[in-house]
């Protein structure tokens, strides 16, 4: 005797067969080192700060793009989605919210060499991110590496000349600043001389310190 093929019913609606489902991990234990995680946590801060609201920004997620292949992901060190829901979420899907605008990757130590890096752009190329920021802290030369997504692809932008750079995603511009405790930190600046900083929560608690101060 065949046995009949075990169905279900979903919504009030019956379905021929019972679902299987797709698991998407939502962490990973990878270590980080102290100088990579400030640089993180110090961009995550400084982008919630002045999106607050309008966008999601996520820090070390994974982030997915085929619906059907959980090996196919990311793990930007920043990444935000304009116009999203402004709340935490343990992994974002593409297919439910949209690619994000900006990912933004900190090199760290086990990955400066770049021989990984050819196979983390393809899978940017893939994601369906708009603006992919490559920040190196260590490379006092040449610190800073942008791609947009052109026609579809993602093309390296020509940053010689300038040390300020637009970001058309997010409308603000791009600069690398010194910093005492980091050498070298990725900042964002409201102006294209790169003077008008968005200021990190130190700077906005000692600013609105100095600010009671002065009254």
């Amino acid at each position: 005797m065949v046995a009949e093929p075990e169905s279900t019913v979903v919504n009030g609606r019956r379905y021929l067969r019972v679902p299987v489902p797709v698991h998407f991990p939502e962490e990973e234990l990878v270590p980080e080192g102290g100088l990579h995680f400030e640089l993180r946590t110090a961009l995550f801060l400084l982008l919630h700060g002045e999106f607050a609201g309008r966008a999601f920004v996520g820090s070390d997620q994974f982030l997915y793009w085929d619906p059907v292949d959980p090996t196919q992901c990311l793990s930007p060190d920043v990444m935000i989605r304009l116009g999203a829901r402004d709340a935490p979420v343990p992994c974002w899907k593409v297919w439910e919210g949209g690619a994000p605008h900006v990912a933004v990757e900190i090199v760290s130590p086990s990955d400066r060499a770049e021989r990984n890096w050819p196979a983390k752009l393809d899978r940017y190329q893939r994601s369906g991110v708009n603006e992919v920021v490559r920040f190196d802290s260590e490379n006092a030369e040449s610190p800073l590496r942008l791609w947009d997504r052109v026609e579809g692809d993602l093309l390296e932008r020509d940053l010689t000349g300038s040390l300020v750079h637009p970001s058309d995603a997010l409308g603000l511009h791009w600069c690398v600043t010194p910093n005492a405790r980091h050498g070298l930190m990725l900042r964002l600046a409201r102006d294209p001389n790169g003077t008008d900083l968005i200021p990190t929560p130190d700077e906005r608690i000692a600013a609105l310190e100095a600010e009671l101060r002065r009254r």
